[in-house]
């Protein structure tokens, strides 16, 4: 009988594939690089295919054999983490406590209900709740700092990921009644805001580093967080994009004002759960992502926002006549 390659050897050619050199996949893997390349080498004799080019290059580069396996190294790879992770559910009894990343651009209301409930559904579990921006809740994820994520940016493919959309969210350019552009009585062009301050957050887990979304101003002050950015907008510092949950109360009384403005991009956020292959979730964890995904799936349009924004705002304009 044929030797078959194992998935030690598979998962080193996917860390040699993916990191782009024997250095770096020892590096990652925490073995002598001796190590890989012998690996590298039975996996070649078992399958009777040279799968990297190692003559005249500096970095070892896939052949056309290996962009083949490839494909079918992770494919084989992923389904053995879902058989492992069927094998551990399957044994696993309730969990001590639940660990969850969830985006700012998820909306505020949606959280504290779910988590209400799921204070009374599992009172003996215990949370640990983190907020981020951007790729921070897809970070935590695969460091293991969560075992699930709620929202996020998927900026890159991960294979050790599952992530399915449950949901949308938007943002809304604001600035504050008092700043300068909520008093130009008109949409607003490029313009109009190129000279203004700007007030973009930073992403701390760097997976959008020397890339901007919908920064438009040649002024920018950047911010560590979102919570930072809406007090800073609110004081009139600046303008920026907001999640429309956040902003709605202050949008109803005034405090600050949506920016009509065609240029800044203002389309749907989709907001995903996301979580590692290798972690399945026990009780706890899938009644929180079934409820998270029933509530996000209802989530108003931008357009609905609006008009029901519309609607709230009558009365009280009324009653302050």
């Amino acid at each position: 009988m044929e030797a078959n390659p194992t998935l030690d050897q598979l998962q080193v050619f996917l860390a040699v594939a993916d990191t782009g050199s024997f250095s770096a996949a020892s590096r990652q893997l925490n073995r002598a690089q001796s190590v890989i390349s012998y690996t590298i080498g039975n996996l070649e004799t078992q399958l009777d295919v040279a799968l990297f080019e190692r003559s005249g290059a500096r970095q070892p580069k896939l052949t056309e054999a290996g962009k083949a396996m490839l494909s079918d190294a992770r494919r084989i790879v992923a389904d053995l983490q879902v058989m492992r992770a069927r094998a551990k559910s399957l044994k696993q009894g309730l969990e001590a406590e639940v660990s969850v990343a969830i985006s700012v651009m998820v909306p505020t209301h949606a959280v504290v209900d779910v988590l209400r409930e799921f204070r009374e559904m599992f009172p003996s579990v215990g949370l640990r709740l983190n907020v981020g921006e951007l790729g921070t809740v897809m970070d935590m994820v695969l460091s293991d700092q969560a075992s699930i994520g709620i929202g996020g940016a998927l900026l890159q493919h991960d294979d050790a990921l599952l992530a399915e959309k449950i949901g949308h969210s938007f943002m809304m350019p604001v600035a504050s009644a008092e700043h300068p552009l909520a008093r130009i009585a008109r949409p607003l062009t490029v313009a109009d805001v190129r000279e203004e301050v700007q007030l973009v957050v930073t992403d701390a887990s760097g997976r959008t580093r020397g890339r901007d979304f919908n920064v438009l101003s040649y002024k920018t002050w950047r911010v560590s967080d979102m919570a930072t950015k809406l007090d800073l907008v609110r004081g009139g510092l600046g303008w920026g994009g907001i999640p429309a949950s956040l902003v709605r109360q202050d949008l109803l009384e005034g405090r600050l004002v949506h920016l009509k403005l065609d240029a800044y991009e203002q389309g749907e956020y989709p907001l995903y759960a996301i979580r590692k292959h290798s972690n399945p979730p026990g009780p706890a964890v899938a009644w929180m992502l079934e409820a998270f995904s029933s509530r996000l799936s209802r989530c108003p349009s931008r357009q609905d926002f609006v008009a029901m924004m519309a609607d709230e705002a009558l009365p009280l304009q009324q009653a302050a006549e």
